[in-house]
């Protein structure tokens, strides 16, 4: 039973940390896109924020997952895809946090575009991820 609600959590604060990972990048297409004032400094204040919510829910994801796969021994190849994938993920939170501090200090020279291309990674990561733990194909 206890398994159940520890998996429950983990897809709880897994959903809720994709849900910060679709919309911070998000905020940052259009801090590219807008100018010196308020509207740059109100979508600044909504990025800080976000990534300050954002970061224990990823840290408790984590926490659950790892729970997960210590305490009830989950193994196979499409397990250390997915760790993989975790990892990636969670150096895209990190490198959110680098873009973040770029917007502050005003010296972030990526285009609209480019961050429109940023924000497609956690979505394919979301689709493969899913895909290998739910189809478990090796």
């Amino acid at each position: 039973m206890a398994y159940l609600y520890i998996k429950a959590l983990h897809i709880i604060f897994v959903v809720s940390w994709f849900a910060g990972l679709f919309y911070l990048p998000r905020i940052y297409v259009n801090l590219a896109m807008a100018s010196e004032g308020a509207e740059y400094d109100r979508l600044l204040l909504m990025s800080r924020k976000l990534y300050r919510f954002v970061t224990p829910i990823m840290l408790l994801a984590l926490g659950f997952g790892l729970w997960l796969w210590l305490g009830y021994g989950m193994t196979g190849g499409w397990l250390h895809a997915k760790l993989v994938l975790v990892a990636a993920l969670v150096v895209y939170h990190f490198w959110c946090r680098q873009i973040l501090r770029r917007f502050e200090t005003r010296t972030e020279r990526h285009s609209h575009v480019w961050f429109r291309f940023f924000n497609e990674f956690p979505v394919l990561a979301l689709f493969a991820v899913v895909i290998l733990v739910v189809v478990k194909p090796f």
